[in-house]
């Protein structure tokens, strides 16, 4: 279901350009993720060492990788530290002191975890679409050379014309400077763009506060307090917009 609050016929009018983010909004990131998690598992006979379950493996990386990530996302930690001490802490959790295996998975994940290919339904039939009518870019947290694999290898690097990275941008969402150098990396300006991501705080939020319009990507219907200038549970709804 589509949710606006401008009408549609004003929007085909006005977007140059489009932003999308890349994790969860086109890349199925959890699906690929836990395709990841299982061949590491198996990879390092992580049952043998004492984690019971791909399951208790999981949970406790999770949990590291999300506070880690908001460490990250804060400007607090470096990347390379993320990348192992995730790792790290989840072996920990189960008695395993290894930083060097830490270490070794650190780097197995970002380097199997781009080769994934499961993307939400309708990716590549949206993309085709806009791609006739819009140049399109994306926006992404992600490390670079980790979504450029992702991009590579799902084959949606075809329909983009930039990518912009945080690091490429020194800053990350939802900092206005992200976007602010992406609208100038492209040549535009917030009024004739429009983002679309499934983080409600960093990409609906991040593009509103700097008078982007925003397409809030919520297949999960998640609670939220309203902002977004349009809301989709499908990307095919896309086609009602743009």
């Amino acid at each position: 279901m589509l949710y606006f609050r401008s009408r549609i016929t004003e929007t085909m009018k006005k977007y140059k350009h489009i932003f999308f983010d890349l994790d969860r909004t086109l890349w199925d990131f959890e699906k690929n993720a836990q395709e990841t998690y299982k061949d590491i598992y198996k990879k390092y006979s992580l049952r043998e060492l004492g984690i019971k379950s791909i399951g208790d493996f999981t949970r406790s990386y999770l949990h590291h990788n999300n506070i880690l990530w908001a460490l990250y996302r804060d400007g607090k930690i470096e990347k390379n530290y993320l990348k192992s001490r995730r790792f790290e802490l989840t072996l920990l959790d189960f008695g395993i002191d290894d930083p060097t295996l830490a270490e070794k998975i650190g780097l197995d994940y970002i380097t199997i975890s781009p080769q994934k290919t499961n993307l939400f339904p309708h990716t590549h039939d949206i993309l085709i679409y806009l791609n006739k009518k819009y140049p399109l870019h994306i926006i992404t947290n992600g490390f670079e050379e980790v979504q450029d694999s992702k991009l590579k290898n799902s084959k949606l690097d075809q329909y983009f014309e930039q990518v912009i990275t945080s690091e490429d941008a020194g800053c990350k969402k939802p900092t206005r400077c992200i976007f602010d150098f992406a609208l100038r990396t492209v040549g535009t300006n917030a009024a004739e763009s429009v983002m679309i991501g499934d983080d409600f705080e960093v990409d609906i939020v991040g593009a509103s506060e700097i008078g982007m319009d925003a397409v809030f990507f919520n297949p999960q219907k998640v609670a939220h307090n309203g902002g977004a200038t349009f809301e989709i549970q499908d990307l095919i709804e896309l086609k009602n917009i743009l």
